[in-house]
């Protein structure tokens, strides 16, 4: 598959601190672009379970991660909870904020711990003023990660408990760049919408073919191609939504 982005050294950009830039919107965008936002992006690490934003509450900043995965989770009023997308050092958390949008009706949380760059709402909005590459990139970026949601809940309703947890386990490995994840059974029952025996069984059935090697709290996968056979199109499909990124 093409690459989401030109290829750019981490090294080349960092933040004020020295902090180097790993994600793939900051290290894309025009230099002139890079330079007015520099200024602003504030390092942080982002351990696992750290709440990004929180169902429709106003926005206050936007997140470029470099490492980890954030999850956008549906919790409905009865408490139940399911995953309606990720991203990782390839997007950015708060993508309603790209088309003036203040509020959001999904959860955005760290899954899969590592660190990124915040930047306060004001001055993105400041900024986007004076860098129309860089609008547009968030813009392009806001409407694709909606389709990923559409295609991913679609997959929750029409699709096989194997074939999603499939296309969940390798759209992780793709964003953290890692074939050891460490979550549980309980974990991914929650993302995926669907009770922990049926997680538990899909994944025995992958185990027992060596695609995926399961230990208390950690799931490694031993062969992402065979893997990909478990999973549905939609896996193929949310990747292509992130190649075409860039595409005029």
């Amino acid at each position: 598959m093409k690459e989401l982005f030109p290829a750019v050294h981490s090294g080349e950009r960092t933040n004020p601190e020295g902090k180097p830039v790993r994600n793939k919107i900051l290290l894309a965008i025009p230099d002139a672009e890079y330079h007015m936002l520099r200024p602003h992006l504030r390092f942080l690490d982002m351990p696992d379970h750290l709440s990004l934003h929180e169902p429709r509450a106003k926005f206050h900043h936007a997140y470029f991660p470099n490492r980890g995965m954030v999850s956008l989770v549906i919790v409905t009023e009865g408490g139940r909870s399911v995953e309606v997308g990720v991203l990782g050092k390839e997007g950015f958390a708060g993508a309603p904020l790209a088309v003036g949008v203040s509020r959001g009706v999904s959860r955005e949380v760290v899954q899969i711990s590592g660190d990124g760059f915040r930047v306060a709402m004001a001055a993105l909005q400041s900024v986007l003023r004076c860098a129309p590459q860089f609008q547009r990139m968030l813009t392009r970026y806001a409407v694709l990660q909606g389709m990923q949601v559409a295609q991913t809940a679609a997959c929750n309703r029409l699709h096989t408990i194997e074939q999603r947890l499939a296309r969940w386990l390798l759209l992780a490995q793709d964003r953290v760049d890692s074939g050891q994840l460490n979550l549980t059974h309980d974990f991914l029952a929650m993302m995926l919408g669907t009770d922990r025996p049926s997680v538990s069984l899909a994944a025995s059935v992958m185990q027992k073919k060596r695609v995926i090697e399961y230990t208390r709290g950690a799931v490694r996968i031993l062969n992402h191609k065979r893997l990909e056979s478990f999973s549905c199109e939609c896996y193929g499909v949310i990747q292509q939504f992130n190649g075409d990124l860039l595409l005029k």
